[in-house]
């Protein structure tokens, strides 16, 4: 079975040729597809023996809401998605004055084992597709009623460790055909995969890169994060510069705020000293806690926000939504996973 929302119109197009169908086909299913279109029966504008045809060759993913969250104070919404294939995922609405933020997954789990993160608890299932990242997009916005303005690739799993099914999610929802999301407006996260980001480097792509740091030294990096062990927080530095220089796009580095783990004095001063003329932008992020984790947030945010701009930094403390809610990412499916309904 054909996966059609996972291609590109090109791609489309071909699948359509050798159908015998002509090109504009391909265009007509592949607008469906983006309006959120649940079955080929849907697709009025097609004759009944080419939807018959589909209906026997392909497949649309369609994700079910499995469990939903609002938080009753700022409007956040958490969907736990379950998959085709019986697999749950998170995706996070987020409701700002600018407009509506979308935070999607890109692995069922994942493999990293960041310390702080329920995400990576019970490891990495498998990569998501590309029609399943979109279908995070398309299905918020059409259970919520919210339209999307932006969104961020910072749910379960490591972007990047799924390069090729990101990379071709980024041009679908980047589409003119489609939801037509510009680069600007997609924000993605990796926990610093060096080979990774500087093969996205060569791609140019106008997005904003947001680096998982979370720590300035690397026996406190390699404590919070594994893949610091391969790599160390001077080679990760040295290949955001790169970035930089190939795309012109100022980085992010997000730093969760851990009490008496990465919040003394002394990392802020390290930190400011690592960024120092390189244009970067630090978001310090109030940690939520997970319940597996021995990890406490830091009452030390504020300070640590400060002794970074009093060094040049600039730095911004993130806006906490959805505190009424399992807010850190990954704790809705592994809440609903002990409870044996998930995998």
């Amino acid at each position: 079975m054909t996966d059609l929302k996972s291609m590109d119109l090109s791609r489309m197009t071909a699948f359509f040729q050798e159908l015998g169908e002509p090109p504009f086909r391909a265009r007509q299913v592949f607008q469906w597809l983006h309006r959120g279109a649940r079955s080929f029966d849907e697709m009025t504008n097609l004759s009944r023996s080419l939807r018959e045809t589909l209906s026997r060759q392909c497949f649309i993913t369609v994700p079910a809401v499995e469990r939903r969250q609002v938080d009753p104070k700022d409007g956040t919404v958490k969907y736990l998605w379950r998959l085709r294939d019986g697999s749950c995922i998170e995706t996070v609405l987020m409701r700002y004055h600018h407009g509506n933020t979308v935070c999607i997954s890109s692995q069922v789990g994942c493999r990293m084992g960041c310390a702080f993160c329920a995400s990576t608890l019970g490891g990495k299932v498998r990569d998501l597709t590309p029609g399943e990242m979109l279908d995070q997009v398309l299905f918020t916005q059409m259970d919520s009623g919210a339209p999307v303005s932006n969104i961020v690739l910072m749910g379960i799993g490591e972007p990047l460790d799924n390069f090729d099914g990101v990379l071709r999610f980024l041009e679908l929802v980047n589409s003119p055909e489609g939801l037509n999301i510009g680069m600007r407006h997609i924000s993605l996260s990796t926990c610093g995969l060096i080979e990774k980001i500087d093969k996205l480097a060569g791609y140019r792509l106008q997005l904003t890169l947001s680096v998982s740091l979370h720590a300035p030294d690397d026996e406190t990096r390699s404590r919070l994060m594994p893949v610091n062990h391969s790599t160390g927080v001077e080679q990760l530095l040295a290949a955001c510069r790169r970035y930089f220089d190939a795309t012109g796009r100022r980085i992010s580095y997000e730093y969760a705020m851990i009490d008496g783990v990465n919040d003394a004095d002394w990392q802020a001063g390290l930190l400011a000293r690592h960024l120092k003329g390189t244009g970067s932008h630090v978001n310090l992020i109030p940690l939520n806690r997970v319940e597996e984790s021995p990890f406490q947030p830091s009452r030390r945010t504020a300070a640590f926000q400060k002794q970074l701009e009093a060094q040049g930094i600039t730095a911004t403390i993130r806006r906490r939504l959805g505190g009424g809610i399992d807010a850190s990412c990954g704790q809705l499916r592994r809440r609903t996973m002990r409870e044996g309904q998930a995998t």
